[in-house]
């Protein structure tokens, strides 16, 4: 039986947490520092950006990783660290410096920034940081955690769960920052779960890797790619479960409650888009493969114009079909349904590839809520998938009009 909790990353045992300002960011009122440490060796896996330009605290994370093992997250804010002529120099200081203090190897260490590319990083602060950094660690230290990896983010994204698995109860959670510049192509932004369930850095992997691809892959806020994307998951096995080594119930049950994890975070990066005011989730059905379902999905979410629409709560089905069309998918026009749903209730709009005759009045009050589900039915097989986006507001362009200066 699985069940939401509180605690975040913080919700495992034995991780530790902490968030701190230490200068990066001129508003000393937002912490710029933050810290996940776990109080035993774990295995690890990490998914990354698949933009050519990457920060450099991915490379020095996938050689730390690549043995499967790691202790700890680290993850400054306020600088992405990336297109720095000495980005993988100031990367592996921090792994070093922070490592030195806990008296564990820098290989074990995930290091990620987040911010502006292109922007010089001063090792000082963070080197002068780090002590204060360790003596905050705290079992209750997940919302400075979360807050310190944050950038245009409105809110905190945090979230755990409680399953079983050989008979034990475990525990995963996960933070996550991402507002905008979130298009990604394996995973987004940056999100760093924990877990305490024994699970071999192999199966760890392997679950990762299975499940952004219905989850983070699922997600965009505006189109671009960034050059950080980053989503890690550290398991230190304290529960107590046998090693969960092959894909058994065990592991079926781990990878469900690594994706309520992973698409608890999705809705809530979706919600917290730059500018949004609300949360779009495109489910289509009815699809003739899985890859089609996935194009028509994300081709929908992804449409300005449809995003607009929403905004402007008008109820313009006719974009949806278009976003449709130049999906890529093989798909019959002919048999296309389409219906809009949210808490005020749900609205036809397209049947068979042709409007219907609807209020316009009840489909305005539907899409008035902060949560808006697009419904799309390709009557063409059994195939399903879920996209995450929001709406595109006039906010959206004054945040990145001077995101920079």
């Amino acid at each position: 039986m699985m069940k939401y909790i509180d605690g975040g990353v913080c919700a495992a045992k034995g991780f530790l947490a902490s968030g701190i300002h230490c200068g990066i960011r001129k508003n000393r009122d937002k912490r710029d520092l933050s810290l996940i440490y776990s109080e035993k060796q774990c295995s690890a896996a990490a998914v990354y950006t698949q933009n050519l330009v990457k920060g450099a605290p991915i490379e020095v994370t996938r050689d730390n990783i690549s043995d499967g093992y790691a202790r700890a997250v680290i993850c400054n804010s306020g600088n992405a660290n990336t297109c720095n002529a000495n980005g993988r120099e100031v990367a592996e200081d921090t792994c070093r410096i922070l490592a030195d203090k806990l008296g564990i190897s820098p290989k074990d260490v995930v290091v990620a920034s987040t911010g502006v590319i292109g922007l010089p990083l001063d090792i000082t602060p963070i080197a002068e940081g780090i002590p204060a950094l360790i003596s905050e660690l705290s079992e209750n230290g997940c919302d400075n955690a979360a807050e310190g990896i944050m950038t245009t983010d409105t809110k905190k994204k945090e979230v755990a769960v409680e399953f079983e698995a050989g008979g034990a109860v475990c525990r995963i959670g996960g933070i996550a920052k991402g507002s905008g510049m979130i298009h990604p192509n394996m995973a987004t932004m940056l999100v760093f779960i924990t877990t305490d369930a024994a699970v071999s850095p192999d199966m760890l992997k392997k679950a990762l890797s299975g499940d952004i691809r219905k989850t983070f892959n699922m997600l965009s806020i505006d189109g671009d790619t960034s050059t950080n994307d980053m989503v890690a998951v550290l398991a230190n096995g304290m529960a107590g479960n046998p090693m969960i080594a092959e894909e058994d119930e065990d592991y079926r049950r781990f990878a469900e409650a690594l994706n309520a994890v992973t698409v608890a975070l999705c809705r809530m990066i979706a919600a917290d888009g730059e500018g949004a005011t609300k949360l779009l989730e495109c489910r289509v059905t009815g699809a003739g493969t899985e890859s089609a379902a996935k194009q028509v999905a994300k081709s929908v979410i992804c449409s300005s114009l449809l995003k607009a629409a929403m905004f402007g709560a008008d109820a313009n089905w006719g974009r949806v079909l278009c976003a449709i069309g130049y999906s890529g998918a093989a798909v019959d026009v002919d048999t296309i349904g389409v219906s809009f749903r949210s808490r005020a209730g749900e609205i036809e709009v397209c049947r068979n590839g042709a409007g219907v005759g609807f209020s316009e009045e009840l489909a305005k009050t539907i899409l008035l809520e902060d949560e808006i589900e697009i419904l799309v039915d390709l009557g063409a097989g059994g195939y399903s998938a879920v996209a995450w986006g929001c709406d595109l507001t006039y906010d959206y362009v004054k945040i990145n009009g001077d995101y920079r200066t």
